[in-house]
């Protein structure tokens, strides 16, 4: 027959092993981004085990919901001001122009020259 082992034995025994486990309260959301999409789990269970100065975060239940990630191209502010000055058009039109054609300038500068 097994001995069972009490949650304080069992929190002795982790600290001997320097290992320490804290439950994080009152977390509403977890968010896991990967290159294509984000993982939200909503009103999880959050425990941090450290480890000899690593900290692992064990997550459990609430609800899951994943969304596939918008990729937009990352707009430098030189091709904004650079769109902007060849158009006339304001810096936020410019940026949206290159936007909708991402990050093609030529693109961009002929979209805003053919809107009157």
């Amino acid at each position: 027959m097994r001995r069972r082992i009490s949650p304080r034995e069992a929190r002795r025994m982790m600290q001997r092993m320097g290992l320490n486990m804290e439950v994080l309260s009152e977390v509403e959301q977890v968010i896991i981004k990967t290159g294509d999409k984000e993982i939200i789990i909503e009103e999880p269970e959050v425990s941090v085990l450290d480890f000899q100065g690593t900290k692992m975060f064990q997550v459990a239940g609430g609800r899951i919901i994943e969304k596939p990630l918008e990729h937009k191209p990352k707009i430098p502010e030189e091709d904004v001001k650079l769109v902007a000055d060849q158009t006339g058009k304001s810096l936020e039109e410019a940026r949206k122009a290159l936007e909708e054609c991402e990050g093609d300038l030529a693109k961009a500068i002929l979209l805003l020259q053919s809107k009157i």
